[in-house]
C-alpha cells in the first residue's frame, strides 16, 4: 500500500541521443531472417497469461482522514512529559470547535475481481481506514466501491462495485499444490503504476512473519513493492494462488522477498465475508505453546510435535471436554499436528457447533477426547494470577538456578541466576510456579520434592508450569546430576 499526503513527485525519463555512428558491428535489424524470428518466438513468454488475467486486476485508491499533527513539527529533543512537550502540543492546529483539524490522505493498493458482479478482493490494511474507496480498471475507468467485510487476522477484505455489465474475473487455485521453485506472476499497482507485471518463483512455503495468529505465507521473489498490497499472485495457468500482503525490505523497495496469503486460506475467508460480512472461526479455548526438544524429553514424547496446552479457559469447550494444562495436542480429526500453527489454523477452520476428535498426549500415554467446537469470542477472559504478594522465605533450588519464596499465590520466583538455563528460557522474578512434573505445588518444598522425584525417575529435565501475569507456559529445565 502507498500512502500519500502531499502532491505526488514526478518521475523524469532521461534519454540519450546518438551523436555519431560508431564504427562497430550493428545488431540485426527488425526485419531479420525468418530463421532468427522463429528462434525468438520459441523463447518462453508470459505475454499470453498477462493478456488473459490483467483485465481482472485493479488499482484501489482510498481516501482517509487523519489528524493534523502539531504543525507536523519534526521530533523534538524533549523527554516525554516535560513542560516543553506540553507547550508544543498546544500548537496543534484546531478547528473552530476546538477539536484537532483533520485532513485527507490518499492510500493506494491493488485488488482483483473474483466474480462478474463486481466483488473485489484486497488487503484489510488497504481499506480499513477508508472514507472513500475507488476501484480503477486497467482502461482508467473509475468506480466507487463499498466495503462488504474485512478480516484483520488474515489481512483480507472484500469490496464491491456496482456494475452494468459482467466484469472480467479470476478464480482461486489450489495453493497446497504449489512447490518451491514453481513459477509465479504478480500483477498490481506498485508506487501507483497500475498494471505492472513481475515474475519469479515460490521461494518458500509456510512462512511465519508475525503478522497474526494464522501466519502461513508463501514467500515469492517476484518484485513486490508498495502499492502491490492486495494484488494477486498467479500460477502459470492463470489461477490466483496468493494475495500479496507484505515485503521484507530494509530500504522500502523490493529486495526479492515478498509474502502472499495462500489462496486456500483466502478463498475460505472471502466466502465468509461475502456471505456474512465477517469471519467466524472455531474455538477450543486453550493457550498453547511450542514443544521443543527439552519439553518433548520431559513429557516422554519421541520427538517435538504438536502443541502443549499451557492454560485452559474457564467454561470453554476444552475445559468441558476434560483437556488439561500439560496435555499435548497431537492430532485433530485424524490430522497430525506438527506445531502450534497447525493447531491454531486447524481449530479455527472447524465449523462451530461440530464435534472434533482431539488426540492428546498425557502422562506418557495417548488419549482421544471429543470436544464441541464453539464460536471464537471477540474477547477472551483468561484466569489471572492477580496482584503478586510480597514473597517470603528464601528456599534456594540451586540445581535450577532459582531462588524461591512463598506468596499468597503460591511459589514465587524471587531471583534467577543470570548464567542459568532458567534465565536463558525467560524465567523472571515474580513468576509463579504452578506445577512441577504435572503436580500442583503450594510451597517451595513441593518444588524441591518435585525435582527430587524427577531425579529419582532418572529424568534428564523437569517440567515447570509457570504463570506470569495472565499467561501460563511450560518450561523444561535440565536437572544437574549430583
Amino acid at each position: 500500500m502507498i500512502r500519500r499526503t502531499a502532491a505526488l513527485a514526478t518521475a523524469g525519463m532521461i534519454g540519450f541521443s546518438l551523436l555519431a555512428a560508431p564504427a562497430f558491428a550493428q545488431t540485426a535489424p527488425l526485419n531479420a531472417p525468418s530463421e532468427q524470428k522463429s528462434e525468438l518466438s520459441s523463447l518462453p513468454t508470459f505475454a499470453d497469461l498477462v493478456e488473459k488475467v490483467s483485465p481482472a486486476v485493479v488499482s484501489i485508491r482510498v481516501v482517509e482522514e487523519e489528524t493534523v499533527a502539531s504543525a507536523d513539527i519534526p521530533d523534538l529533543p524533549f523527554p516525554p512529559g516535560s513542560p516543553f512537550e506540553k507547550f508544543f502540543k498546544q500548537l496543534q492546529p484546531k478547528g473552530p470547535d476546538g477539536k484537532p483539524l483533520k485532513r485527507k490522505a490518499m492510500a493506494q493498493g491493488s485488488g482483483f475481481f473474483v466474480s462478474a458482479d463486481g466483488y473485489v478482493v484486497t488487503n484489510n490494511h488497504v481499506v480499513q481506514n477508508g472514507k472513500e474507496i475507488t476501484v480503477v480498471l486497467t482502461d482508467g475507468t473509475e468506480m466507487k466501491a463499498t466495503l462488504v467485510g474485512r478480516d484483520q487476522k488474515t489481512d483480507l477484505a472484500l469490496i464491491k462495485v456496482k456494475v452494468t455489465k459482467p466484469m472480467p474475473y479470476v478464480a482461486f487455485g489450489d495453493s497446497d499444490r504449489l512447490r518451491v521453485g514453481d513459477w509465479v506472476l504478480a500483477v498490481g499497482n506498485p508506487f501507483g503504476l497500475g498494471g505492472t507485471v513481475t515474475s519469479g518463483i515460490v521461494s518458500a512455503r509456510g512462512r511465519e512473519i508475525g503478522a497474526g495468529p494464522y501466519d502461513d505465507f508463501l514467500q515469492i521473489d517476484a518484485s513486490i513493492n508498495r502499492g502491490n498490497s492486495g494484488g494477486p499472485t498467479f500460477d502459470i495457468h492463470g489461477n490466483v494462488i496468493g494475495v500479496n500482503t507484505a515485503i521484507y525490505s530494509p530500504t522500502g523497495g523490493s529486495v526479492g522477498i515478498g509474502f502472499a496469503i495462500p489462496s486456500n486460506i483466502a478463498a475460505r475467508v472471502v466466502t465468509q465475508l461475502k456471505e456474512h460480512g465477517k469471519v467466524t472461526r472455531g474455538w477450543l479455548g486453550v493457550s498453547i505453546q511450542p514443544v521443543d526438544a527439552d519439553l518433548a524429553a520431559s513429557l516422554s514424547l519421541d520427538k517435538p510435535k504438536g502443541a502443549l496446552v499451557a492454560e485452559v479457559t474457564a467454561g470453554s469447550p476444552a475445559e468441558k471436554a476434560g483437556i488439561q494444562p500439560g496435555d499435548v495436542i497431537t492430532r485433530v480429526n485424524g490430522k497430525d499436528m506438527a506445531d502450534v500453527r497447525d493447531v491454531s489454523r486447524t481449530v479455527a477452520e472447524l465449523r462451530p457447533g461440530t464435534n472434533a476428535a482431539i488426540d492428546i498426549w498425557r502422562d506418557g500415554k495417548a488419549k482421544s477426547i471429543k470436544a464441541a467446537i464453539a464460536v471464537f469470542p471477540d474477547k477472551i477472559e483468561m484466569a489471572s494470577a492477580g496482584d503478586k504478594a510480597a514473597p517470603s522465605g528464601d528456599t534456594a533450588t540451586q540445581s535450577l538456578g532459582l531462588a524461591l519464596g512463598q506468596s499468597a499465590d503460591g511459589v514465587v520466583v524471587q531471583s534467577v541466576d543470570p548464567n542459568s538455563e532458567a534465565a536463558e528460557k525467560g524465567i523472571q522474578p515474580g513468576d509463579i510456579i504452578v506445577k512441577v512434573s504435572g503436580k500442583d505445588v503450594k510451597t517451595p518444598a513441593d518444588v524441591v520434592e518435585g525435582v527430587r522425584q524427577a531425579k529419582k525417575a532418572d529424568k534428564s529435565s523437569v517440567l515447570l508450569l509457570l504463570r506470569s501475569q495472565d499467561q501460563q507456559r511450560f518450561v523444561a529445565l535440565t536437572i544437574k546430576k549430583a
